[in-house]
C-alpha cells in the first residue's frame, strides 16, 4: 500500500509562497517609492525648490543642521503613514507585518547606500529610518490585528441582523447569546 501523504491546507500554500511574498515586497517597495516621490514634489513645489532624485533616494539631504535636512525628515516621517496603509492593505495578517516592514526599510537602506555610494552617516537619517520603522510596525500590526478580529456575521443582510450569534444588542458581554423563541440559525 503506497504512503499518503499529508496535505495541507490550501490557505497556507498560497501565503507562503516565496512568488506571492516577491511581488509583496516589490508592490510595498514600489508604493514606498512613489508615495515618497509623490510627498517630496509636493514639498518641493510649496517650498519653491527644485525636485531631484536625491530627495528621495540619498540620506545626504537629511541632516539635522538645516530646516530642509528637518523638512525631509519630517516629509519621510509621514511616507511611514502612508507606509502603513500599504502593508495593511497588501499583508492582511498581523503576523507578517513586523517581516514586511522592516524588509521595505532594509530594501531602502540598501538602496540609499548604492545610490549615494556609501552608507548613511547622519543621525537624523538613521533616527528617521528608526522611527518611520516602528510607526509602520506598530500601526499596520494594530490595524491589521483590527481587521482579525473582527466579529464574522452570521446573518444575512437587514432582518438577519438580529439573529446573529455575535448580538451585542442583547447586551451581554459574551460571543454566544442564545436565540429567541426556538429560531434556527440560518
Amino acid at each position: 500500500m503506497p504512503r499518503r501523504r499529508r496535505v495541507r491546507p490550501a490557505s497556507a500554500l498560497e501565503s507562503l509562497s516565496p512568488l506571492w511574498i516577491l511581488s509583496q515586497i516589490i508592490l510595498l517597495q514600489a508604493a514606498f517609492y512613489i508615495v515618497a516621490a509623490v510627498l517630496f514634489l509636493f514639498t518641493t513645489l510649496v517650498l519653491g525648490s527644485a525636485f531631484s532624485l536625491d530627495l528621495v533616494f540619498s540620506w545626504v539631504p537629511v541632516q539635522a543642521d538645516n530646516a530642509v535636512g528637518w523638512t525631509l525628515a519630517l516629509v519621510w516621517i509621514c511616507n511611514s503613514l502612508t507606509n502603513v496603509i500599504s502593508i495593511t492593505l497588501l499583508v492582511i495578517r498581523t503576523k507578517f507585518v513586523l517581516d514586511f516592514a522592516l524588509t521595505v526599510h532594509f530594501i531602502h537602506l540598501i538602496i540609499t547606500s548604492l545610490y549615494s555610494h556609501s552608507l548613511p552617516s547622519s543621525w537624523l537619517w538613521w533616527a528617521v529610518q528608526l522611527g518611520s520603522s516602528l510607526i509602520t510596525i506598530s500601526l499596520a500590526s494594530w490595524l491589521c490585528q483590527k481587521r482579525e478580529l473582527r466579529p464574522l456575521n452570521w446573518g444575512g443582510g437587514g432582518r438577519g441582523r438580529s439573529r446573529t450569534v455575535g448580538n451585542r444588542e442583547a447586551g451581554q458581554g459574551h460571543e454566544m447569546v442564545p436565540l429567541k423563541g426556538g429560531e434556527e440559525v440560518p
